[in-house]
């Protein structure tokens, strides 16, 4: 089993910048892919970012430029950087990560954009 425990969410205006944090239980080299996932009210949860085990990433075509994904082994962390934040990236995030043929999710932390 993987446990996930996000944070770095909270409450910024138009524009701004918020770094996401996810700790991974176990080595995140063992973990076949991680990602950021978001889930609007009213929306499916839908892939924002991921990385793989071989450092590959992929983006949603909405956030591509405005968001990087990274990782780091030694702390069993992956990371989302968010930049030139819009309202519509408001939503619960929540990490996942692909172990062993199953998937986990973290608990979540909410991302505000509102002036």
């Amino acid at each position: 089993q993987v446990q996930l425990v996000e944070s770095g969410g909270g409450l910024v205006q138009p524009g701004g910048s918020l770094r996401l944090s996810c700790v991974a239980s176990v080595s995140i080299v063992s973990i076949n892919a991680m990602g950021w996932y978001r889930q609007a009210p009213g929306k499916q949860r839908e892939l924002v970012a991921v990385i793989t085990s071989a450092g590959s990433t992929n983006y949603a075509d909405s956030v591509k430029g405005r968001f990087t994904i990274s990782r780091d082994s030694a702390k069993k962390t992956v990371y989302l950087q968010m930049n030139s934040l819009k309202p519509e990236d408001t939503a619960v995030y929540y990490c996942g990560a692909d172990y062993k043929y199953s998937r986990y999710w973290g608990q979540g932390t909410q991302v505000t954009v509102s002036s």
